[in-house]
């Protein structure tokens, strides 16, 4: 995927102001500090379109972002993290719920986890909720490169058990300081925006 242009088109917390168009969408969900603004400009080739934040919790809303006038990526508040109050957490449980199990131009959600730890309760809860949905999902396993790929196999395995993986769920091994896995997840991406 060779990208020209991506830009965000809108922060959205309620349908009525999702993007009026029946372009295809890709959800990205994750924890707050698994890395998915990195994982966003890295696959756009942008250094900050996505905000990145050394406190994580910072994107509150649904960010819609237009990438060449084809297809929106839409990043979702990040998570299971602790410092924003119990009713912050569920209200941007509620819009992400509303937005996941209702907007039929979502065609898959990219859920990223980070390979040098086991997925969380969280993560499992997200993986759950998206397969019960049947929403087809995507497993991008980030930082990568902070493991020597001796032990890649490894992580892969422990993550495929801990969120009990479908087979026809893809994973794939990603990090936004050396591109490693950047192609693929394009390859995979794009064969859901036919």
């Amino acid at each position: 995927m060779k990208v020209n242009s991506a830009d965000i088109v809108i922060s959205a917390v309620r349908p009525a102001q999702y993007p009026d168009t029946p372009l295809p969408e890709i959800a990205l969900a994750g924890r707050s500090n698994v890395g998915k603004s990195s994982f966003i400009n890295k696959m756009l080739n942008r250094k900050a379109l996505a905000r990145t934040s050394s406190k994580p919790g910072k994107t509150q809303t649904l960010n819609f972002f237009l990438i060449n006038e084809q297809f929106h990526f839409v990043d979702v508040p990040g998570y299971g993290y602790a410092k924003v109050s119990k009713k912050e957490r569920e209200a941007w449980g509620k819009m992400i719920e509303t937005y996941i199990t209702t907007r039929e131009q979502l065609k898959a959600v990219v859920l990223l986890v980070d390979l040098r730890h086991p997925p969380t309760a969280d993560d499992r809860m997200m993986y759950d909720f998206l397969k019960h949905y049947n929403i087809p999902c995507i497993i991008v396993a980030t930082k990568a490169d902070k493991i020597p790929k001796s032990k890649w196999q490894k992580h892969v395995k422990i993550t495929k058990e801990t969120l009990e993986l479908h087979e026809s769920d893809p994973l794939v091994m990603f990090s936004s300081e050396t591109g490693e896995g950047k192609d693929k997840a394009w390859a995979i991406l794009e064969s859901y925006m036919r």
